[in-house]
């Protein structure tokens, strides 16, 4: 199987995931997104399969730093799907990681039972 993983480099879940990934021999090809950035049609994908409540929910990181950096009036034009992925594709380090991609399947953070039942599935 071979999944693609969206984060930065340097975060400890990144990390982590990548770890577990490796460790069960999945082939993984690594998005940094801090430094290779992201696209409105990747954002707009993940849109697709998750709904806008999802994605908001799911995927704009509320408890990180980037967001608590954020003015509050800032915060308060997050209010659809739009808004969400303009603020993420200005400050991709809003967007909660690591995010797996694994044909249709979409995982936002790193949780070991997604994880592993996602590879029992693809065997």
């Amino acid at each position: 199987m071979k999944v693609r993983l969206y984060g930065i480099r340097n975060c400890d879940t990144v990390k982590k995931a990548r770890a577990w990934l490796d460790a069960k021999a999945v082939d993984v090809d690594f998005h940094d997104f801090r430094s290779a950035g992201v696209s409105p049609e990747l954002l707009a994908s993940w849109l697709a399969r998750t709904g806008w409540q999802t994605l908001f929910n799911r995927l704009v990181n509320r408890r990180g730093l980037t967001w608590k950096k954020l003015p509050e009036i800032r915060r308060q034009q997050v209010v659809d799907a739009q808004s969400a992925i303009a603020l993420m594709l200005e400050s991709p380090t809003v967007i909660k990681r690591p995010v797996l991609v694994a044909g249709s399947k979409l995982l936002v953070g790193f949780d070991t039972e997604e994880y592993a039942s996602l590879c029992q599935r693809s065997r």
